[in-house]
């Protein structure tokens, strides 16, 4: 969920805050709301009368990703700060699929809200509360799954994206292998049952693919003997490839791996309906294709939140998929989101042409390039994919166009993954603790538009590497530098890189032990 900020002059209460003056947004993937505002201390909420001067109010909906990361670097000393949350506790969401076969507890991947804030000193408040409307125009707010509307996937999938989620597949695996165990079954039902089908070959779908095989095959046909050879594992993606956003060599090993385990991967193929029987599906020149089941996942992609959909058809922004935001994380009702070079061209010329000569030294584009390049990153991109260093030539305004004109190419909306509302929260809190200290210092670029400097720098995303857990204790692993590593080892890196990203000592330690459990005894299989 998007992070938003507000600034007011306000009370807090539970049902509602209500800001009197609407300034930014703050977008972030995955994690909470955060709303800024100037306010003064409630009796009525507090029991007391606060004679320090007054802090400014920070409420912040949600503690996935986004929110966590803001509240652990927040300088909780210098503000307000309220959370609010339909859940009191932050989960590890990289280990559902792991918990989804008992690989790993749900308890052991989710950290107490309220042990978060015990630890940061306290002076933080939390509520369990949902928001459910947003109003801009009043200035108030109000204390799901993609299925891209294809029919049935709300009644009869299960989705990941919660520990409830991993909760309930574990059971419904289970549950699947009981049936088929019945002694008045055909062979036909049986196969049914225990036919697995996971919609979307991204990192989620493949990662559960390969935790339900090992499972199967390393737990389960133990205790079920009579059914383990009818127990089928299939993945079902529309595009020609699983794990398109890797890079190919790992596309074609996870492909090559997965064949091999006999998990079925099914390219080229659209679901088009989901009934309590079979999924529906058509391919390229194969028509409709009716797969029966016995448990589906859908893992497909993040749908935005029908409060953040609420928002973006009141300021404007309807027909998007997600919020637009500058390069600050900022949106200013829909004004002066996400501009391109070539839109600010004359006002990057007339700043950069100091002597006002019509042209451009190349001592001009050296003075300014580095404030360009961090406004706008694409500037940056560009000259890196050409190989260059610097515009090292002297240009007019026409010549500066030309050369800057296919640099908003390079500009990508950035993933929701929780390496990236990681990084943005933990950038909005180092923003909001330097608050007081770049009002009369300010940190970031040359403003194109205005006189001065923008306040702090753009918020630049620093890609640190994804994996691919494909079972048999092997996973795909792609680095910085184009650095491509798949096998053995790359899962004993998976393994402390996801272990020393826990957030306490308390996790990591039960995370760890998990796994040492499952190495020693197996996976438990009960049905809780």
């Amino acid at each position: 969920m998007p992070i938003i900020l507000f600034i007011s002059d306000t009370l807090f209460s539970y049902s509602h805050i209500s800001p009197s003056t609407i300034v930014y947004t703050f977008p972030v993937n995955g994690g909470g709301v955060v709303v800024y505002a100037d306010s003064r201390t409630d009796p009525s909420v507090t029991g007391e009368q606060n004679q320090a001067p007054p802090k400014k109010k920070v409420v912040v909906l949600g503690t996935g990703w986004a929110g966590t990361s803001f509240l652990k670097n927040l300088d909780s000393s210098m503000y307000d700060v309220h959370v609010v949350s339909p859940r009191n506790y932050f989960a590890f969401t990289p280990l559902l699929p792991s918990v989804t076969c008992g690989t790993v507890d749900a308890r052991s991947i989710v950290e107490p809200v309220r042990n978060i804030i015990r630890k940061k000193g306290g002076g933080i408040k939390f509520w369990e509360a949902e928001c459910f409307k947003i109003d801009p125009t009043n200035k108030k707010i109000y204390s799901k799954a993609n299925t891209f509307n294809t029919p049935g996937v709300i009644e009869h999938c299960h989705f990941l994206k919660e520990v409830e989620d991993a909760q309930r597949i574990r059971r419904s695996v289970i549950d699947c292998f009981e049936r088929a165990s019945l002694p008045n079954l055909t062979d036909e039902e049986r196969k049914k049952n225990l036919h697995f089908v996971i919609v979307g070959g991204g990192p989620t779908g493949v990662e559960f693919a390969a935790e339900l095989h090992d499972f199967v095959n390393e737990d389960l046909v133990k205790i079920y003997p009579r059914v383990q050879e009818l127990a089928k594992i299939s993945v079902i993606e529309a595009g020609e490839h699983i794990l398109t956003m890797f890079d190919k060599r790992i596309t074609e090993f996870a492909e090559g791996k997965f064949q091999r385990d006999g998990i079925n991967v099914k390219t080229g193929y659209k679901v088009v309906n989901v009934s309590d029987r079979s999924i529906t599906m058509v391919g390229k020149g194969a028509g409709e294709v009716d797969v029966p089941y016995g448990m589906a996942v859908w893992s497909t992609g993040i749908g935005t939140r029908p409060v953040m959909l609420d928002l973006m058809k009141q300021i404007g922004q309807g027909g998007r998929r997600a919020l637009a935001t500058d390069e600050w994380l900022r949106v200013r009702e829909c004004d002066g989101c996400m501009r391109s070079a070539i839109e600010d061209i004359s006002a990057i010329f007339r700043v950069a042409d100091a002597d006002n000569s019509g042209t451009l030294t190349v001592k001009e584009i050296q003075d300014v390039l580095g404030d360009i390049c961090e406004r706008y990153p694409q500037v940056e991109l560009y000259l890196k994919s050409k190989q260059m260093k610097s515009l090292d030539m002297e240009l007019n305004i026409e010549q500066f166009k030309k050369a800057l004109e296919h640099v908003d190419f390079q500009v990508k909306n950035l993933p929701a993954t929780a390496q990236v509302a990681a990084q943005q929260g933990a950038y909005l809190a180092r923003c909001f603790n330097l608050m007081q200290d770049v009002e009369g210092n300010p940190e970031g670029p040359l403003r194109i538009r205005e006189s001065g400097r923008h306040r702090f720098r753009p918020f630049r995303y620093r890609h640190l590497g994804q994996f691919a857990p494909l079972g048999g204790e092997q996973t795909a692993a792609q680095l910085p530098g184009d650095w491509i590593s798949i096998g053995y080892g790359s899962q004993w890196l998976w393994y402390s890189i996801y272990a020393s990203k826990q957030v306490s000592w308390r996790t990591r330690v039960a995370v760890v032990s998990n796994w040492a459990r499952r190495f020693i005894f197996g996976r438990d299989s009960s049905c809780i």
